[in-house]
């Protein structure tokens, strides 16, 4: 994408675009240098996040009544994008910033088989056959090591994926509330996280370090009030090939994060696997045609 691509009118949100993805890349580095559990981390987001939302949507003047349908997709959203969370930031802590982050954008090709299974309606060969190689990489990222010492691993995996399928059923059931503020929806959402969190062991506001606070008050404020609006800003002034584009600036922020201050060493396997995720993300937003498909043809 370059400059003589992007219309006036596209960079009010392709400047709110890249810097919603540039702070979802910091996430994962918010999480474990919050030094919390993953309850404590998902509770004070939705707290923080949630009321500076709905505190933005009363200034805006924007509240909504919802009617029974529109309440019933809010609250399934709502438990799909907190449990999604929840698994996110668990898998942090079992893989990398990095691993959990690639393997969470799988996200379009379980959008794809949810809606595929609800609509009853097979994807084409060739978003299979994409779809095939998405899993591979999944699999190739934990470096295809077994064993007691590696089940860690394997689970941080194993949680990115369904992080990353609820993430899908999260965007199918908001996708259902046209017409509804975005602010009201996330924060409304976030409300919902609040009351599902309190019966969990987290840790005090009292109680938590300087540090720990400011990057519990970041994560609210700036990853979920800020960032949201933002985001959703953008997605209305851009076009979804640019929405596209911009998104894989998400995981190359959080592989340059694990690289930078972690040390994160990975192995050629698991590389090879970032790259195959990568690849297969592209292929089915391109609609490429599956190769190997083409050359049985001949």
């Amino acid at each position: 994408m370059n400059s003589a691509a992007v219309t006036s009118d596209e960079w009010p949100g392709l400047w709110r675009m890249l810097v919603a993805m540039l702070l979802s890349g910091t996430i994962g580095w918010f999480v474990v240098e919050s030094g919390q559990n993953t309850a404590t981390v998902v509770f004070y987001r939705c707290l923080i996040g949630g009321f500076a939302l709905l505190l933005y949507l009363s200034w805006q003047g924007g509240w909504q009544k919802l009617n029974k349908t529109q309440s019933g997709y809010l609250v399934l959203g709502g438990l799909a994008l907190v449990a999604n969370w929840f698994c996110l930031f668990g898998a942090y802590h079992l893989s990398s910033i990095s691993i959990a982050t690639l393997v969470y954008h799988t996200q379009p090709f379980f959008l794809l088989l949810i809606t595929a299974l609800l609509q009853r309606q097979a994807p084409s060969a060739a978003r299979w056959g994409w779809l095939a190689v998405a899993f591979c990489g999944v699999a190739l990222t934990t470096g295809l090591q077994f064993g007691d010492n590696h089940q860690q691993l394997w689970l941080g995996v194993g949680l990115a994926a369904l992080a990353a399928c609820l993430y899908a059923v999260a965007t199918l059931t908001t996708r259902q509330l046209t017409g509804v503020q975005p602010a009201q929806i996330a924060g409304l959402q976030m409300m919902l996280g609040v009351v599902l969190m309190l019966p969990l062991d987290k840790t005090s506001l009292t109680e938590l370090a300087l540090p720990s606070l400011a990057a519990l008050c970041t994560l609210g404020l700036v990853h979920t009030g800020l960032m949201y609006n933002l985001m959703y800003s953008a997605f209305q002034r851009l076009p979804v090939s640019s929405i596209a584009f911009l998104s894989f600036v998400y995981p190359l922020v959080a592989v340059l994060i694990d690289l930078w201050f972690y040390q994160v060493t990975l192995s050629l396997l698991q590389v090879s696997g970032m790259l195959l995720i990568l690849l297969a993300i592209v292929a089915n937003q391109r609609q490429w045609a599956f190769w190997p498909f083409a050359v049985l043809r001949r």
